[in-house]
């Protein structure tokens, strides 16, 4: 007996844009862990701001690429 398939799904009874928010926050966090941890050698005078320099420059990136159509 597994999970039933409506939790394995994520359907939590939130609203979509709760899913999306949530989900958002968690693939920043995963980048910005996987920044931190793999290039701290390219940015030795901002070691500490690593993830948060990486995830604002593809926040950036792809808010450009969506409003450039």
């Amino acid at each position: 007996m597994g999970m039933p398939l409506w939790l394995q799904a994520g359907l939590w009874g939130f609203a979509p844009e709760v899913v999306a928010g949530t989900t958002a926050v968690a693939a920043g966090a995963i980048l910005a862990m996987l920044a931190d941890t793999m290039m701290p050698e390219a940015m030795e005078g901002a070691h500490d701001l690593t993830g948060l320099i990486t995830v604002a420059g593809f926040l950036a990136a792809f808010v450009l690429s969506k409003l450039g159509g």
